[in-house]
């Protein structure tokens, strides 16, 4: 029996792309989580509470240990539970390069792609929220620029696509080879949004058949075994548990280009500008992969919140 300070909760909803991969890694390693549903758009009262202010989706929760972001997610999916492997292959490091890309500009365009095909169906608060969020302070301009560009963005998204094809043409069940990876969900998070949410999603996608059978093979995984949580019960959860105990080797950076050290007071915001609040807190370990602060919430206890460095801006306050 899992014990309850090492429970995966996963703070999401159905129809999340970046949930999805989430879903999807947690499929690779065959793990059972908890399933804490929050609103699509804000506010997200209870996932807040939680974070200190980060509202995006997905979020791993784990006792008292917040993890925001998929990349720190799978980074500590992999630590927990290293059998079966997220790198079956012996290409982990060009994966994590490669999910810059896809976490990125990929991902970038398939959102244009889904906002721009659906904008007179999205309702305004959700255009609202994801306009900002994804498009910046002049989000409204540049959703009519994303509807009125949608062959030249399909153009740009059919050519990873092809490559994508031509890799997975030789018969291979996952892009890396016989075993699922990583970069498996890191990938099809994107296909998957494209098929559910755009129209003409399915048409683009058939265009190639060796991607449409490794998507196939990737929805097989499944996503490990799910059983609801309140988000009421998660906090209460935190509120029982401390944080684990972070090694002080290595808490320092000697080659931090911000000079950044323990017990500094910092704030952390996704390195775009979408309207976010950032959380602050005081500054327990970094390194070149990941930021770890330290915050106290009155009903959630003594928290350590957790990001990847590459994407992430952090201000020392």
């Amino acid at each position: 029996m899992i014990n309850s300070a090492d429970e995966i909760i996963l703070h999401n909803y159905p129809q999340s792309p970046v949930a999805e991969k989430a879903r999807v890694a947690f499929g690779i390693k065959g793990v059972a989580w908890r399933d804490v549903e929050i609103p699509r758009i804000v506010p997200k009262p209870f996932l807040t509470q939680l974070t200190g202010g980060y509202r995006r989706t997905p979020v791993v929760q784990i006792g008292a240990d917040i993890y925001c972001d998929s990349q720190c997610i799978i980074y500590e999916l992999e630590r927990r539970i290293p059998s079966p492997t997220f790198y079956p292959s012996k290409d982990a490091g060009l994966a994590w390069a490669l999910s810059r890309w896809t976490d990125g500009e990929f991902f970038s365009q398939a959102v244009q792609i889904v906002l721009g095909s659906n904008i007179e169906e999205l309702p305004a608060d959700f255009a609202q929220d994801r306009g900002r969020l994804y498009m910046g302070p002049n989000w409204a301009e540049e959703l009519k620029q994303a509807s009125a560009k949608l062959p030249h963005l399909v153009s740009q998204i059919r050519t990873p696509f092809y490559h994508l094809n031509e890799q997975l043409s030789d018969g291979r069940n996952f892009l890396f080879g016989d075993k699922p990876a990583a970069i498996d969900a890191q990938i099809y998070h994107i296909v998957w949004f494209l098929r559910g949410r755009c129209a003409q999603g399915p048409i683009l996608l058939s265009e190639f058949p060796a991607l449409e059978r490794w998507e196939e093979n990737v929805r097989q995984l499944g996503h490990g075994t799910s059983s609801p949580m309140s988000p009421q019960d998660a906090i209460t959860r935190a509120s029982e548990c401390e944080p684990i105990a972070l090694p002080v080797t290595g808490s320092s950076d000697a080659q931090d280009p911000q000079g950044l050290k323990p017990s500094m007071q910092i704030a952390i915001a996704p390195d775009v500008d979408g309207g976010e609040q950032p959380v602050k807190g005081t500054l327990v370990t970094s390194n070149q992969k990941t930021i770890t602060l330290h915050r106290h919430d009155e009903e959630a206890g003594n928290l350590h919140i957790h990001f990847p460095r590459a994407g992430y801006k952090v201000s020392v306050l």
